[in-house]
Formats: structure tokens, sequence, C-alpha cells
């Protein structure tokens, strides 16, 4: 059951990536973009180009790591979120070394020392957690694109109004039974 809810969920999302490649493509044709700026979407394997980075892309895409992430999208996915939720604190890290090793050029040598290990230990311990949030939110982020579509899938699938009797007659979906003791008095 679960290779079949997952060849589902694979067929629905080649579908949005169909989907989304038309919606793209309309826009870039109602548009007056030149030719070389505009994005495309080919088929699965290939990958978007844009601009410049085309080929750094396709050099990653074409690396082990790439290949490996692209088979694995939810260690992908978790990679991207632990990547932009750990920016903040690298970016402070590197502010308090600049800071300190300023400092150490007027004479606070000891002081450097001690606050870039407090500040490495502290990056350690905040990487570390980052990493358990965006693993946990990518999972709840998959999750509930799971049982949402599986709603929207439940609500909007056809279903058939009337049932037929043994008898050969069709009876409405709902018997007149089950609005016994509905509108008692």
């Amino acid at each position: 059951m679960a290779k079949e809810e997952l060849r589902s969920i694979s067929r629905n999302l080649q579908e949005l990536q169909k989907k989304l490649s038309l919606l793209i493509d309309s826009f870039q044709n109602n548009s007056k973009l030149p030719q070389h700026s505009r994005i495309s979407l080919n088929s699965g394997d290939e990958v978007s180009r844009l601009g410049s980075a085309n080929s750094e892309v396709a050099a990653f895409m074409k690396s082990p790591v790439g290949q490996y992430l692209d088979r694995h999208p939810f260690l992908a996915f978790t990679l991207i979120v632990f990547i932009v939720m750990s920016a903040v604190p690298v970016g402070f890290f590197l502010l308090i070394v600049m800071l300190t090793s300023l400092a150490a050029l007027l004479g606070v040598i000891i002081l450097e020392g001690l606050v870039i290990a407090v500040g490495g230990l502290s990056l350690l311990c905040i990487l570390c957690g980052l990493g358990f949030v965006s693993l946990v939110m990518s999972g709840m982020m998959i999750a509930s694109y799971v049982v949402v579509s599986s709603l929207i899938n439940y609500w909007f699938s056809p279903r058939p109004l009337t049932q037929q009797n043994t008898s050969g007659d069709f009876l409405p979906a709902m018997k007149s039974a089950d609005f016994e003791g509905l509108y008692q008095e």
C-alpha cells in the first residue's frame, strides 16, 4: 500500500511539474522578456537554466552528491532548510571573529581566543539544533503536503450519487432510515 501511495505522490508531482512548466511557458510567451533571461523547465532529468550559473548547476547535478540528492528529495529539502536557517548564526559568528581579530590587533589576544572558543562551541550547538529543527520542519511540511493533497483529492473526487439495490431499482445513496430520529418531536 505504501508503494502505491508513493507512486501516486510521484505521479502527482510529475503532473504538478508539467502544469508549472505550462504556466511558466504561458507567462514567458505573454511577457516581453528577452529570450536569454527566460526560465526553461524541460523534462525531469534536465536542469533549469538561468543566466551564467547553468554550467555550475549542471556540474553539481552530475556530481555524485548532486545525483544522490536528486534521488533523495527529502534529504535535499532538509539540506536547503538547514542552509537557509544557519545563514544568520554563521553570519553572526563570522562578525564576532572579525571583531575579535580587530581587537587582537589592538592587543587583546587572550580575549580573542576565549571569545572564538566560546563562539565556536555556541555555533556548534546552534547548528546541531538547527539541523534537528530543519529535519522536523521538512518532515512536517512534507506530511502536511501529503495530508492536504489527500484531502483535496478526497473532497474533489467523483463519487456515485446512487447505488443499485439487489432488486435492480436505484435507491438514493442515503436511506430514509438514516434520517429517523432527526426531526422527532
